[in-house]
């Protein structure tokens, strides 16, 4: 059986202990399926409480000069390669996944705190607008802090989607709350330790452990703005609380991502790209690709060298830095991969390779698995796996895989392989997704911070990374200033006043555009 490091550490302890005489809750281990620890399950009236102190801390931060409130993001993006070793064993402890792939949040949310330390201060500079009067009219548009954040993580990535969605909203003078996953809360405590050690206000980040229902109302309620991502049935859940509190909302939910390989492609690449998109994290990214489709000239030879590739895999539910692909994270996962890969069989798809859970490896391993032939009444078609489980399909061109990709509820994210780059960026343009990579997996659009990222359709509203990624945290302000008369009519009849405002506005037209 494998074994996992522990997260009875000093520094999580104390954190832990700032909830007094709350009932507990278990968390299991996916490794081991055995308890890992236990966090407090915090009440309503503990989400209502943090809201308030933070609300309190938030002012004094807001106050705080741009330039200190990033010196704080350059902390942390120190502090976490710094304490990388320990993130990385608390991330493996309670999620399972591969070590390479725990590192990599490590390293997303190093880059981000790199990237909005860099560029954010701008992003938030006041800017001057255009105004119909330029000469005898002044506007200025300001940036200010929602004030309290709530962020509502997923158990999947459960440091980069707190750290790497915290950090902008800290920079732009916010306070920001976080309920993480009940499966997966000690990361969230371990990103609150980081913090710990910076110039952030004690109250400026709490983290409240607990059930969902019980805590996200109150969340959504009460905060001034609201961050979510995970599943779209729970998304619209969120959304509807959040209408009818007015707080804005950010989503970030399923997806059925796409990929398509053109008949130019390089087809050991895009084999290659494919195992990537497909198993990193054991599938359960939410831009991993789930549905490949092939022109029908080179399915076959890509559906081999994928194939051979996946077969090669290392399989894993351990701390070794030569696992490939680690554990679902947990029973739940498990036996929603393999109801689909199930359902799937038993309708006529055929299975190229994998297929089996392995509690011989550990109790919630799957194989990373390739279906074809599958039947669109199969519930794989439609319905997110999030698990190691694809399916390829041969189209008989370009235009035929692009319906088959654009066929979905879901817009999140797609991947485009073809051998003329002007040419896959074009046929990029027009898959309905947010984001799409073209000769590369998900990282490329990932790794891509200064590039908004987010879905379209059932797959969310809002965007993260980029200045979309810092401005959905504030609220725009515009100032006028009024250097001239009065914007009034003047004492003439008002037949004169529409005339001569239309004439003017007709000559404004003629202008070049850098002069109106």
């Amino acid at each position: 059986m494998a074994s996992v490091p522990s997260v009875d550490d000093d520094r999580l302890a104390s954190l832990i202990d700032t909830v007094e005489a709350r009932p507990s809750m278990t968390v299991t281990a996916p490794a081991t399926d055995e308890a890992l620890g236990s966090v407090p399950r915090c009440t309503a009236a503990d989400a209502r409480a943090a809201v308030e102190s933070a609300r309190k801390a938030q002012g004094e931060w807001a106050d705080r000069a741009v330039g200190d409130r990033a010196a704080v993001l350059d902390t942390v993006g120190e502090a976490v390669l710094d304490r990388q070793r320990w993130l990385v064993d608390v991330l493996q402890a309670e999620t399972g996944k591969a070590r390479a792939d725990a590192f990599e949040e490590v390293l997303d949310v190093a880059a981000n705190a790199d990237y909005y330390a860099r560029e954010g201060p701008g992003f938030l500079a006041s800017e001057r607008r255009s105004s119909m009067l330029p000469i005898v009219t002044k506007a200025v548009e300001h940036r200010h802090p929602k004030g309290v954040v709530a962020l509502i993580v997923p158990w999947n990535y459960p440091l980069t989607l707190v750290l790497s969605d915290a950090l902008p909203a800290i920079l732009a003078g916010n306070a920001v709350i976080v309920k993480p996953a009940e499966g997966t809360p000690f990361s969230a405590l371990a990103a609150a330790d980081v913090l710990a050690d910076t110039a952030l206000p004690a109250d400026c980040f709490q983290v409240v452990t607990g059930d969902g229902p019980e805590l996200g109302p109150p969340l959504i309620e009460h905060a001034d703005a609201v961050g979510f991502t995970g599943s779209t049935e729970t998304g619209r859940t969120v959304a509807e609380q959040a209408g009818r509190h007015l707080t804005d909302v950010s989503l970030e939910l399923g997806g059925k991502n796409p990929a398509i390989v053109l008949a130019d492609a390089d087809i050991d690449r895009a084999a290659a790209g494919a195992v990537d998109d497909a198993f990193a994290n054991a599938g359960q990214l939410c831009v991993s690709i789930e549905r490949f489709y092939a022109e029908e000239t080179v399915f076959e030879a890509f559906r081999d060298r994928f194939v051979s590739r996946t077969r090669q895999l290392t399989l894993g539910a351990d701390t070794d830095w030569a696992t490939d692909v680690g554990s679902l994270q947990s029973a739940a996962q498990l036996e929603k991969v393999t109801a689909h890969v199930e359902d799937a069989l038993d309708r006529g798809a055929t299975l190229l390779t994998g297929g089996r859970a392995r509690p011989d490896i550990g109790p919630f391993v799957f194989e990373p698995t390739i279906l074809t032939d599958v039947p669109d009444d199969a519930r794989l078609t439609d319905e997110e796996t999030f698990g190691p489980v694809v399916r390829i399909e041969s189209v008989p061109d370009a235009e035929a895989a692009l319906e088959r990709a654009n066929d979905s509820r879901y817009g999140l994210n797609a991947t485009v392989w073809s051998g003329d780059r002007s040419r896959g960026e074009s046929l990029a343009a027009d898959i309905e997704c947010g984001t799409v990579s073209v000769n590369d997996s998900y990282r490329t659009v990932w790794a891509c911070l200064d590039g908004p990222m987010g879905g379209m359709g059932d797959s969310g509203i809002g965007r993260r990374h980029a200045r979309q990624g810092i401005e959905k945290y504030t609220e725009a302000q515009t100032v006028a200033t009024q250097r001239g008369p009065p914007m009034k009519h003047p004492a003439v009849p008002h037949r004169v006043w529409a005339g001569a405002v239309s004439a003017f506005l007709r000559a404004r037209q003629r202008l070049p555009g850098w002069l109106r």
